[in-house]
């Protein structure tokens, strides 16, 4: 029987819905608490970083807790959905050896993973949202939009950066570096205020300010993100996802030699 472009797309997704069932089991596994975890951290970040910066900058940003939690749960979707997608192919290759399957569909499912977590964690940010009385506006209705842009941008990054890994694995090490460095850059825990102009000048080009900017606009502030960011952020995720998806194409080939 002929493979035909619906036969092959829904074999893919059912590898990736038993892989993300596979990983779900794995971080959870013997754990006393279980996807109670995902609800905790995020909490427990906010409680400490809010113990140690409120002092700061308490005065400068209203309801501090949410837009830490906010910020936070947002930059992880990113960097974890990234590291993880950057070894996908190197952990898979028993499975590329054995059989013959789509090759994008490993950094693709470590995204998606991320996702179900993310939306675990929501339980936390209405938490704090109850617990801080802030009320919920119809601009909530953006958030499946925004994740949507989340989702392209770490997919495009994850495919770049789980190409390159499989020829440069010091790629592995420098990327905890630059999500370091990438998340004091981003205002997850300081107010934009605080930025010298010529900083503030270069968030322009960080897609993750955009990002954390928006989801605090719909969920924090209650703004109406306009048309204008909306293009960039949509922006930003297409590029990074072709980038990352011409690049894995190009190299995918050479991948069993390597792995």
């Amino acid at each position: 029987m002929n493979s035909t472009p619906k036969n092959d797309f829904k074999r893919n997704w059912f590898i990736m819905e038993s892989l993300v069932s596979k990983d779900f089991k794995l971080k959870y596994r013997r754990s006393v608490l279980g996807v109670v975890w995902s609800v905790l951290n995020p909490l427990l970040m906010m409680l400490v970083l809010t113990a140690v910066f409120s002092a700061f900058f308490k005065f400068d940003i209203e309801n501090y807790p949410f837009y830490l939690i906010l910020g936070n749960t947002l930059f992880a979707v990113m960097a974890d959905s990234t590291s993880g997608a950057m070894t996908s192919i190197l952990d898979s290759a028993p499975l590329i050896k054995k059989i013959r399957i789509d090759k994008v569909i490993f950094p693709l499912e470590k995204v998606l993973f991320q996702l179900v977590n993310f939306a675990i964690s929501l339980i936390a940010v209405v938490i704090v949202m109850v617990f801080m009385q802030i009320k919920p506006t119809f601009n909530l209705l953006f958030l499946p939009l925004l994740l949507v842009y989340v989702t392209v941008f770490s997919a495009g990054l994850g495919l770049l950066l789980s190409a390159l890994a499989v020829f440069f694995r010091d790629i592995i090490h420098l990327w905890g570096v630059v999500i370091t460095a990438w998340t004091y850059l981003t205002p997850l825990f300081y107010p934009v205020s605080i930025l010298p102009e010529w900083m503030l000048a270069l968030e322009a080009y960080n897609p993750m300010y955009h990002y954390i900017f928006y989801y605090r606009d719909i969920a924090l502030w209650g703004n109406t993100p306009g048309l204008v960011e909306n293009l960039i952020c949509l922006g930003m995720a297409l590029v990074t996802f072709l980038i990352g998806l011409f690049v894995f194409k190009r190299l995918q080939k050479k991948f069993i030699l390597y792995v």
